[in-house]
């Protein structure tokens, strides 16, 4: 299998913007502070596309677009020892496809666009209830750092 990783164009947004939701889908069940009845969007996609500081790609497979992802450069607080950090996130594979190297190939993208932008450090946030998705970034070299804790005052 050919997996090639490139740029998101403007022409691929509606296939993105349908990632989106099956994210968002797969998401809700793992996070009860998400609006459970209606469509939401977390990303800005299209404006991701266009903007400096964020990387959108897609993976393809024979012309097909089967995966996701982009890198953003974020600014970080003046405590830090690097001024930015890149942050990775709109990770999606389409499930006939996972478990075949698509989302690791993104990931490697990724880590050359932040090297090529002088970042030393990439983050990324992933829900607990999702140890599919920890492994994979795992594989990838990620390791826990902090843990996000909540608490409903109504529970």
């Amino acid at each position: 299998m050919n997996i090639i990783i490139r740029p998101a164009k403007i022409e691929d947004l509606d296939i993105l913007l349908d990632f989106e939701q099956k994210i968002i889908e797969a998401e809700r069940p793992m996070d009860p502070t998400l609006i459970q009845d209606q469509k939401i969007s977390y990303y800005s996609i299209k404006d991701y596309i266009i903007a400096n500081d964020t990387e959108v790609i897609v993976a393809e497979v024979d012309g097909e677009i089967v995966g996701s992802g982009y890198g953003q450069i974020r600014d970080r607080k003046k405590f830090f020892k690097q001024k930015q950090l890149g942050y990775i996130g709109f990770m999606y594979v389409k499930e006939e496809f996972r478990g075949k190297g698509v989302s690791q190939k993104i990931i490697q993208y990724l880590y050359e666009w932040f090297a090529s932008k002088g970042l030393e450090e990439i983050r990324l946030t992933v829900y607990d209830d999702n140890p599919r998705a920890i492994r994979a970034y795992e594989k990838a070299g990620f390791t826990k750092h902090l843990i996000e804790m909540r608490k409903n005052l109504n529970d």
